[in-house]
C-alpha cells in the first residue's frame, strides 16, 4: 500500500510540474527558464509552441479531371509534368502534397524533383530530388493523397518553383485544378523532369496536375488563413503569371505590415464551385464538404475567409438555403478550433448572376451577412461595399471589372484584399 501511494503522489507531482510549465507558455510570461547556475538559458526563452514547424504554404484544390487528352491539355500518362508554382510562406526545408483523390487506381510517379523556377518552363538553379519514404519513386493510393520527405530547399514568399514529376502509367482520372492564372508545362512523352532548359516542355498548361500543396518548415510556428470560395476566390480574372489574385493581394499586405500580423496565405478557390453542392468532375466538391479534408486537413491553418454562395444564387438556390449553408460552415470551422470570416457577396449583371431573381436573393444574403453574420462568425467581411458601383447597385466599378461583369480585375481584386480587417485574424504572435 505505502509503494502505491508513492507512485501515486510521484504520478501527482509530475501532472503538477507540466501544468504549471503550460500555465506560463500560455500566459506568454517573459521570463526565461533558468539553469543550475540559475543563470537564464537562451535556448528555452521562447514558448514550446514556437519552435520550428510545418505550416501549409501553397494550395491548389482540385478537381476530378479526365487523364487522358482534352482541348486545353495533352493526354497526363506518360509524359513529364513541370508545375510552377509560388509558396507563401519562408523556411529552409519543404515537402510537398500529392493527391489521387479522385483516381480509382494507384498513381505512380516517378523522378519527382524540385528546383528554382526559372523563365518559362526552365529551371533557375539546382534540382533536389524529391523522396518518399526514402524513395525516390511515389505509389499514391486511390482516392489518397501523399506527403512526401522533407527537402532542404530554401524558400521565400518571393520565390518562385518548379515541381517536375514523371507520370509513367495511364491513369483514367487525375487531380487538377483548372484556371490557375499561372503557366505550367507538359513533356512530349518520355521522363524529361530532370531536363533543365525547358526545351523538352513543349506544352503549356493553365493548370495544375497532381500536386496540390506545398508546406514549409517555418523557423518559428507560422499561422495560415485559407480562402475558400469559387472564381472570385480562384482569381479569374486576374493578370496571368502575375500573382494578383485576391490571396495574393492578402498575403502582400500581410508581408508589408511583418511581424505578428504575418501569415501563410492559402487560395483554395475552384471556379464555378458551389458553397452546398458538389460536383467533383465538373466545378469541385462543394465548400462545405471540402471543409475536412482542405482547411482542417492542412497544418498551421488557424484561419479561413469563406466567400462562397455566388454560383448558387445562379443555380437557382434560395437565401435561405445559401445562409443556412454558412451558418454550416462556421459550425465545423469552430468545432475544428479555427477563426471563421463571412463576406457579402460581389454584385453581377451577367447572365444568371444578373437576374431579378438572383439580384434579389443576393441582396438578401448580403443583409443577413452584415447584421447576423457576426453573431454566427468572427467577423464579416464586405466585399460587396468594397467594389460595388455606388451609381449602380448591381454592378462592378468600372474598373475593378475585369471586363465579364462577374470578375474583377487586378484592381478589383486588390480591393476586396483591402476589405479584409488583418487585425481581426489571428496573425502569427510567434513572429514579433
Amino acid at each position: 500500500m505505502y509503494r502505491s501511494l508513492l507512485t501515486l503522489l510521484t504520478a501527482c507531482a509530475v501532472v503538477m510540474a507540466v501544468v504549471v510549465a503550460l500555465n506560463l507558455v500560455r500566459s506568454g510570461s517573459p521570463e526565461p527558464l533558468a539553469g543550475a547556475d540559475g543563470a537564464a538559458n537562451a535556448s528555452n526563452a521562447l514558448p514550446l509552441e514556437c519552435a520550428p514547424g510545418w505550416v501549409a504554404a501553397w494550395n491548389a484544390s482540385p478537381i476530378a479531371a479526365p487523364a487522358g487528352a482534352v482541348a486545353a491539355r495533352p493526354e497526363v500518362g506518360g509524359r513529364s509534368l513541370r508545375m510552377i508554382v509560388r509558396p507563401r510562406a519562408a523556411g529552409p526545408e519543404i515537402r510537398l502534397v500529392l493527391s489521387n483523390r479522385y483516381g480509382a487506381e494507384p498513381l505512380e510517379l516517378r523522378s519527382v524533383s524540385v528546383a528554382p523556377a526559372g523563365d518559362g518552363a526552365s529551371l533557375g538553379g539546382r534540382t533536389l530530388p524529391v523522396t518518399f519514404g526514402g524513395r525516390p519513386s511515389a505509389r499514391i493510393p486511390a482516392r489518397g493523397v501523399l506527403v512526401s520527405d522533407a527537402v532542404p530547399f530554401a524558400v521565400s514568399p518571393a520565390t518562385g518553383l518548379a515541381v517536375s514529376m514523371f507520370v509513367p502509367g495511364r491513369p483514367a482520372v487525375v487531380s487538377e485544378h483548372p484556371w490557375a492564372m499561372r503557366t505550367s508545362y507538359m513533356s512530349d512523352p518520355g521522363d524529361v523532369s530532370g531536363a533543365g532548359d525547358g526545351a523538352r516542355f513543349r506544352h503549356p498548361v493553365n493548370s495544375w496536375l497532381v500536386l496540390t500543396g506545398v508546406d514549409v518548415r517555418a523557423p518559428k510556428a507560422t499561422n495560415a488563413v485559407l480562402l475558400m470560395g469559387d472564381s472570385i476566390t480562384d482569381g479569374v480574372g486576374s493578370s496571368p503569371n502575375a500573382d494578383r489574385r485576391l490571396s495574393d493581394s492578402l498575403s502582400d499586405r500581410l508581408s508589408a505590415l511583418g511581424g505578428p500580423e504575418k501569415m501563410a496565405v492559402l487560395n483554395a478557390g475552384i471556379a464555378g464551385n458551389q458553397l452546398l453542392a458538389d460536383f467533383p468532375s465538373r466545378v469541385g466538391e462543394s465548400a462545405l464538404t471540402r471543409f475536412t479534408w482542405e482547411a482542417a486537413g492542412r497544418p498551421g491553418v488557424t484561419d479561413v475567409i469563406l466567400h462562397s454562395g455566388t454560383n448558387d444564387v445562379a443555380a437557382g438556390v434560395g437565401a435561405r438555403d445559401v445562409i443556412g449553408g454558412m451558418v454550416r460552415f462556421t459550425e465545423r470551422a469552430r468545432s475544428a478550433g479555427m477563426r471563421v470570416f463571412l463576406t457579402t457577396l460581389t454584385p453581377s449583371e451577367s447572365g444568371p448572376y444578373g437576374t431579378a431573381r438572383a439580384v434579389a436573393t443576393r441582396a438578401e444574403i448580403n443583409q443577413w451577412v452584415r447584421t447576423e453574420g457576426r453573431a454566427r462568425a468572427d467577423g464579416v467581411f464586405d466585399f460587396a461595399a468594397a467594389v460595388t458601383d455606388v451609381s449602380r447597385p448591381n454592378r462592378l466599378v468600372t474598373g475593378f471589372d475585369s471586363g465579364d461583369g462577374l470578375h474583377l480585375s487586378d484592381v478589383g481584386y486588390r480591393a476586396l484584399a483591402g476589405a479584409v480587417d488583418l487585425a481581426a485574424l489571428s496573425g502569427s504572435r510567434c513572429l514579433a
